[in-house]
């Protein structure tokens, strides 16, 4: 596997295992799913026969080191889509829904997302998770296949490619309220970076670097690692060495598994050291165990203690069409990103009166606003290709046994992404 110094995979390119694509399999058969070849699903919508359907393509993790995160999206894409055509649908047409699974491998991604574009002619894309994925798939998207792109993840900021949209949040909303916190409430100023070796660690750590020397802070080491490391004896040495009191942490799974595990086993956190990650969210369980997650703080744009009507709704719901799931509807997974970019889109056809030629749909999409969302509601900033919307500062608190719970602390209403 190879790693570079700033542009990496965010998982590596691991290939698909067979028990992996059969479980993803029988999830999807099961929520009703047709299979349309290797990775290919269809779900067609319940009414409208004979009415011109607007085609929506999910590309997303259903398989690999990421499919914790992918598999929620999906499950959040057809909810959102089932509540849309229930209503009527999107000016009156229904809509359709293809996947393709991406497989946490931005290569296979590429032959999969064209399947999207070539065969089933959507009109739209939404999906991909980590950066490395995005920037595989947008120029088959957007370029090449001429169609509208919704990047739905947190990420590190600085796409802006016409016709792509992303409705997650930026380091500035994550970032500009969560490191002041840590440094002025909770008194925690010297800080350690261990980190993932692509690109949004890299750039995100820039962002936060200046943000906590900003503050008063200091940044007593940043380093990068290959995602699949399995050794972090020497970095918990330097955090024990340096006398860190906030660890910053960018690495991500496979990486993740055994860093989490061997900076909880040397007593950091039980020492009164914190832990920020702001990927981390109610779906992180399926990643690394509850011990080891207890009094994290993250920042996102939704978690399920938020006080929120409409969020309420939308958890109820999806507990109701995924009974028995694990793959929880949250946040840093890139769910909320997923609901939220499909209700924007909605809102700009209805706009373009149903029309969703590419150029027509984005003009309509670079003004969208929805009132209600998960965390609240949200609108694109003209000409920005990027979305205001609540932030959170939360801590994860562990109770009655292995269950966890994100106590909401702080909430920021409507933050710029400042992007673009």
């Amino acid at each position: 596997m190879t790693h570079e110094k700033v542009v990496g995979d965010a998982a590596g390119p691991t290939p698909r295992s067979r028990r992996g694509f059969l479980v993803g399999a029988s999830a999807l058969a099961a929520a009703g799913w047709t299979a349309g070849g290797t990775g290919s699903w269809f779900l067609p919508a319940a009414w409208g026969q004979g009415k011109k359907a607007i085609k929506m393509g999910i590309a997303t993790d259903i398989t690999g080191p990421i499919a914790p995160s992918g598999n929620s999206n999906w499950q959040v894409a057809q909810l959102a889509v089932e509540q849309i055509n229930a209503a009527g649908g999107i000016a009156g047409r229904p809509v359709e829904l293809f996947l393709e699974d991406t497989a946490s491998d931005p290569k296979a991604a590429v032959a999969n997302v064209r399947k999207l574009i070539q065969r089933d002619k959507v009109d739209v894309v939404l999906g991909g998770i980590t950066s490395a994925m995005r920037q595989a798939i947008k120029d088959p998207i957007v370029n090449r296949g001429k169609t509208l792109y919704i990047y739905p993840q947190l990420y590190e900021g600085q796409e802006c490619t016409r016709h792509l949209f992303n409705t997650g949040p930026t380091p500035a909303q994550q970032i500009d309220e969560l490191i002041p916190y840590i440094i002025k409430t909770l008194g925690k100023k010297r800080f350690a970076m261990p980190s993932a070796n692509y690109v949004w660690p890299q750039l995100l750590n820039k962002y936060a670097r200046r943000v906590i020397e900003a503050n008063g802070g200091e940044v007593i080491f940043e380093e990068y690692y290959p995602l699949d490391q399995p050794e972090y004896s020497a970095t918990i040495n330097k955090i024990r060495d340096g006398k860190v009191d906030c660890v910053f942490n960018t690495v991500i799974p496979p990486g993740l598994q055994p860093f989490m595990k061997q900076l909880y086993e040397s007593g950091f956190p039980q020492n009164g050291g914190v832990q920020a990650c702001v990927y981390f969210d109610e779906n992180s369980l399926n990643y690394v165990p509850a011990r080891e997650l207890e009094g994290l703080y993250s920042c996102l744009d939704f978690f399920h203690t938020v006080d929120d009507a409409y969020s309420k709704e939308l958890l109820a719901a999806y507990a109701k069409k995924f009974p028995d799931t694990k793959y929880q509807f949250t946040a840093g997974s890139a769910s909320t990103g997923m609901y939220r970019g499909i209700r924007l889109y909605e809102a700009a056809v209805i706009a373009t009166k149903g029309d969703t030629a590419r150029d027509a749909v984005s003009a309509a999409l670079d003004k969208a606003k929805i009132d209600k969302g998960p965390g609240g509601g949200a609108e694109m900033v003209p000409g920005k290709m990027h979305a205001k919307m609540n932030m959170y500062i939360a801590q994860c608190k562990k109770i009655d046994g292995d269950k966890l719970r994100w106590d909401v602390i702080s909430k920021f209403n409507m933050v710029d992404p400042k992007e673009c």
